[in-house]
Order: structure tokens, then C-alpha cells, then sequence
């Protein structure tokens, strides 16, 4: 029993990190124990998750529609997705919203949780976006070192705009910045002047282009995350690496200090005892 709800968990010994030798049940635990910084951050977001059944090392797959499998006392919401590469109309997305939701999701090995910019109201509508998030991507050689210091930059002008900017690492190669979001226009174009304002500034470490061969030695800022369509890793969600490490809120003073890769670095262990140190840094803007 999990809060009340009767789960079956299965295989917990399959180790889905082989390199580090993190199971199923650690996966299952480290959530279980997060779960309070972390569902405020899913709360009422429609949930994409990349599922990874024979563990990071085999094929994954990213899940949007809640299956007819999935338990009726987790939320679901009827949302229309145009465009959609399945020729769908509507998908049915799963909202996680309490534990026995996001054990149900960890036990089928979902270890990346991804969810848009904007919420739904209480009867399942789109409501406007509330977050801005500005995606920092290097291109070899560059690292998340240079990220940092973009992400200082893009403080300063957020700042200056009356917005307050929160890092978190990405878990992998590079960082995202959020701000709240006041509506004052379209985020993705107000991103996207921002994107490019940097890059006319600095066009030798920045750049707005999505194109891979424009991103070498550079730091993408990636404004389009914030299209209504597209969604970004959650705070506190693990990532599908070698190590089982995790999207993580960050200090700027640990961004103004970056001077390695793996200063920023944190595995599902390591942000467990950050949060018993410093609570939920996405929470304190």
C-alpha cells in the first residue's frame, strides 16, 4: 500500500543503471523520497515520461498517452495535440499529482519525467503558460562551464526585465533557466529576442540557431522550449545517463563557481541530501 492505493511492484532487483548498479527498487525509493520537492513542480502539468524497461543501456521510449492499463484514480486529461506525429487528435496525459501516482510511473521504469510550461485548470483546460524556461545546450568543446556563464549574463537581463531567474542543472550536458512567467507577451518570442540579443553581443560563445553545425564551442539558448507543444525535464527528475543523476536546482553560487563539468553534477543520492540541506530550491525564488 502505498498512501492508500494498492500497488504491484515488479522486478525490483533489474538494475536499469548498469554501470552504477542502481536498481528498479532505488529508482522506486529515490522518488518516493523526493516526491515531496517534486510534485509541486508536476502538479496540475500534463506528464510526458521516457520509459527505459531493460534499463538505460537498452531502448526507451517516450510516453504520452495514459494507457487503458493505467490505474482510474490517477488524474487524466483529454488535451488536443495538433500536428501530432500519430495522426491523434487528442491525447490522454496522465497529471501526477501524490506519491502512489509517481511510484506507479517509477515501478514502470518512466525514470525521465518531462512536463510543459503550462498547467490545467481543475476541469482539464490549457490555461496560459506560468513558466519561462530558457534551455542552455554546448556544443562541443563547450561544457556546462560555459553554460554558467551564459546563465549569469541571462540573469542580469532577466533581472532588468523584473523577472527572477532560478538555474537547475539539466542532468546532462547543460542547464535550464526558469522564470515565472506574467504574460506580458508570448513567451517563446520573448525568449527568442532574448536568444538572439545575446548572441548579437556575443556571437563567439552564443547562439540562437538551432542548426548543429552553428553550435560548435558554442551555448545554444534554446527558446523553443517554451512552444505550448514542447516540454522540458522536471526539476528533481532522474536522467537516463551512465550514473543515475538528476535535473538539479542549483545555487548561483554554485553556478557563479562552476569551473568543471562535474562541479555540477549530482546523482539521485546527492540531491536527496541536498534537499535535507537546503529544501526545495525551485521553491524559493
Amino acid at each position: 500500500m502505498v498512501d492508500g492505493r494498492q500497488l504491484t511492484l515488479t522486478n525490483l532487483d533489474k538494475v536499469l543503471y548498469p554501470d552504477y548498479g542502481f536498481a528498479k527498487a532505488e529508482v522506486i525509493d529515490y522518488y518516493s523520497r523526493v516526491a515531496p520537492v517534486l510534485l509541486p513542480h508536476l502538479k496540475g502539468r500534463p506528464l510526458t515520461v521516457k520509459r527505459y524497461p531493460n534499463g538505460v543501456a537498452g531502448q526507451s521510449f517516450f510516453e504520452k498517452n495514459a494507457s487503458d492499463r493505467t490505474p482510474d484514480w490517477i488524474r487524466r486529461v483529454t488535451l488536443p495535440v495538433p500536428g501530432s506525429t500519430k495522426n491523434r487528435e487528442t491525447i490522454d496525459f496522465a497529471v501526477v499529482e501524490d506519491l502512489p501516482s509517481l511510484v506507479y510511473y517509477a515501478n514502470l521504469a518512466a525514470l525521465e519525467l518531462h512536463v510543459p510550461q503550462w498547467r490545467v485548470s481543475d476541469d482539464g483546460e490549457a490555461l496560459p503558460p506560468d513558466m519561462l524556461v530558457l534551455d542552455l545546450d554546448p556544443g562541443a568543446p563547450a561544457t556546462v562551464v560555459e553554460c554558467c556563464r551564459v546563465a549569469l549574463r541571462l540573469r542580469e537581463v532577466l533581472s532588468a526585465d523584473g523577472l527572477t531567474a532560478r538555474p537547475k542543472s539539466s542532468g546532462s550536458k547543460g542547464m535550464q533557466l526558469y522564470a515565472d512567467w506574467d504574460r506580458r507577451e508570448e513567451p517563446s518570442e520573448y525568449a527568442k529576442k532574448l536568444a538572439r540579443a545575446l548572441e548579437k553581443d556575443d556571437p563567439r560563445q552564443v547562439t540562437s540557431v538551432m542548426t548543429k553545425s552553428a553550435r560548435p564551442g558554442k551555448v545554444f539558448v534554446d527558446w523553443s522550449q517554451n512552444n505550448p507543444a514542447k516540454t522540458t525535464v522536471a526539476p528533481y527528475s532522474l536522467r537516463a545517463r551512465e550514473r543515475p543523476t538528476v535535473s538539479t536546482p542549483l545555487l548561483w553560487e554554485e553556478v557563479e563557481s562552476c569551473r568543471r563539468p562535474q562541479d555540477l553534477v549530482f546523482t539521485a543520492h546527492d540531491v536527496l541530501a541536498r534537499v535535507d540541506e537546503h529544501g526545495d530550491l525551485f521553491g524559493q525564488a
